[in-house]
């Protein structure tokens, strides 16, 4: 026990709260897991956690115990509100839960810097809202660290190499502007429901600035065009984003004849610096 609240299997039980699909609702159980999870969010103590999807409270109860001077709950299920203003109670003043879509929802209205992300993501809402952390206008973003649950098959993307069959879009989005590291695995039957995929939590560190230096929306440009024919060559799959491609392909050494998923972080930025040269000059 990390607190005196009752086990999660009697809080469900207690409240009705089965899992329900369309919500992409997968609960872990396991109190020593949840906060095992909280615990790979870092030192806790003097900063405010935005969770999302928290249900029946049991990665809440973790981040609470782990020292969080304040979590900040989006649950779009209303369902799970009893179980969660327990938790409040027994936390006094250090637990704020919000009713609602965490898509709709602005939390740094609710939230002091220093502020981390930790949460068991819905699977239907996961991969959005990891991209609109990694993507704001200004960086660095409001979060230090993102510590998220996802399906393993996602994990695998946001931590991809150059030349692996999970490299694209994504582990550029998340390696360019954050250290990313799986720190644990789950399997199905962690879950209530159980899934038919194994889990794994990603622990992400927002860097200062970006590893690389490119325009955001021209880096876009160019993994969207080259990952969404990621079997032509780059020659073919960047021919619309400029007429002379070959010759910018050529400039920051790569080959034209390569495909996107041959091609490192670090080239993608250096094409997009000439790209944007060459369209200014």
């Amino acid at each position: 026990m990390i607190d005196n609240l009752p086990p999660l299997r009697e809080v469900i039980a207690t409240h009705d709260l089965r899992a329900k699909k369309q919500l992409g609702q997968n609960f872990l159980l396991d109190l020593n897991l949840t906060h095992k999870i909280a615990r790979q969010a870092g030192d806790l103590t003097g900063c405010d956690v935005l969770e999302v999807g928290p249900g029946p409270g049991g990665l809440t109860r973790g981040l609470l115990a782990c020292g969080a001077r304040h979590v900040l709950a989006i649950e779009k299920d209303p369902r799970a509100l009893p179980a969660l203003e327990q938790i409040a109670e027994a936390y006094p003043g250090r637990l704020t839960v919000i009713t609602g879509d965490a898509l709709q929802i602005d939390p740094l209205a609710y939230l002091t810097p220093p502020i981390r992300v930790a949460a068991n993501l819905p699977y239907n809402v996961g991969t959005e809202l990891l991209i609109r952390w990694l993507t704001p206008r200004d960086w660095p973003p409001f979060w230090q660290s993102l510590t998220l649950m996802f399906q393993r098959e996602v994990a695998e993307r946001i931590v991809a190499r150059p030349g692996s069959k999970a490299y694209g879009r994504l582990a550029l989005l998340a390696q360019w502007r954050a250290d990313a590291q799986i720190v644990m695995s789950l399997p199905p039957e962690a879950f209530v429901p159980a899934p038919k995929v194994h889990s794994a939590v990603v622990h992400l560190t927002a860097l200062p600035q970006p590893r690389f230096p490119a325009d955001a929306a021209i880096l876009s440009q160019i993994t969207g065009a080259g990952f969404n024919q990621r079997r032509k060559m780059l020659r073919a799959s960047l021919k619309g984003l400029h007429p002379e491609i070959e010759a910018l392909l050529d400039s920051v050494g790569i080959p034209p004849t390569a495909r996107a998923e041959e091609i490192e972080l670090e080239r993608f930025c250096a094409l997009a610096r000439a790209l944007q040269a060459a369209r200014q000059g």
